[in-house]
């Protein structure tokens, strides 16, 4: 493989891992050595499109057109762009807006930037993206840092979280069903459930996949949300169900739309996001 062939693949991997990958990862992914990963990055680098870090590279440039290769990208890429899309209508100027780490979530903030709002994250990669704008007054999370995503977890973090209140929080899930959400990690649904307590409103990000499974540990049941943002994909009884439990659905548009909407929101979807208007569900969370 040619030096530039390999640049652009291991750009490509950083920028689909969520920003963040570890010099190991990216060894491992285009099979060759550490060293020979530390010069490609030292080239980014200079570049000014990847940030090194301790055993790891931040991806600072921005999304290509065309990725170079298709197949190194995350299953339901498209999906995952157009809920961001949807849930960034969501955010007003001036927010105190709450991120976790996740694909879906660093895809919504890729859109936020340049926006005067006030951001709070535990993921390294997302703050990455705001740490050098102006408009944006950003909090950056501490904790141990998980080195697979760079996302802060643990009692620092749950400790910090505690003291903090936003208007809006934005989590992504590994699962959802009738029973809650879900995620693969213990550590990280501690947090992630110090981010609901300390949220007036919660909005999930999740693309259809999800619907139907379960993950190690349960973040919360239905009743703890306030909405949902969700492509197209979803099925008709999984639209059922969410509506059934009290949960704002907001669906966005994608290209295996069937009702030949664009990736703006429908005025269907909109009806099904509700008004907005408080049901107290935030006070359950703080209780």
């Amino acid at each position: 493989m040619l030096a530039e062939e390999r640049r652009h693949r291991v750009l490509e991997f950083v920028r689909l891992r969520g920003g963040f990958a570890s010099l190991p990862e990216l060894a491992g992914e285009l099979q060759v050595s550490e060293s020979t990963i530390r010069r490609d990055l030292d080239h980014l680098e200079r570049a000014g499109v990847a940030r090194r870090t301790h055993g790891g590279v931040f991806y600072t440039g921005k999304a290509p057109a065309q990725p170079y290769d298709q197949s190194h990208e995350p299953e339901n890429w498209e999906k995952k762009q157009a809920v961001a899309k949807a849930a960034s209508a969501l955010i007003e100027d001036g927010d105190t807006l709450l991120l976790d780490g996740g694909s879906t979530t660093y895809e919504l903030a890729r859109l936020l930037v340049g926006r005067p709002l006030q951001v709070v994250t535990n993921s390294l990669p997302v703050a990455n993206l705001f740490a050098s704008n102006a408009y944006t007054d950003l909090l950056l999370v501490g904790g141990y840092v998980y080195p697979r995503t760079g996302v802060a977890l643990g009692p620092y973090a749950d400790e910090m979280l505690a003291k903090l209140n936003v208007r809006r929080a934005v989590l992504s899930v590994s699962g959802i069903n009738q029973e809650g959400l879900y995620n693969n990690n213990s550590l990280l649904v501690a947090t992630e459930q110090a981010m609901l307590r300390a949220a007036d409103e919660v909005i999930v990000v999740v693309d259809s996949t999800k619907f139907g499974r379960h993950g190690l540990a349960r973040l919360c049941p239905l009743s703890e949300i306030d909405r949902v943002v969700v492509d197209n994909g979803i099925s008709e009884e999984w639209r059922s169900q969410m509506l059934a439990a009290g949960v704002n659905l907001l669906v966005a548009g994608g290209t295996d739309n069937t009702t030949g909407e664009d990736d703006r929101v429908s005025p269907s979807a909109r009806q099904l996001a509700g008004d907005g208007q408080e049901d107290g569900s935030s006070d359950k969370r703080r209780s």
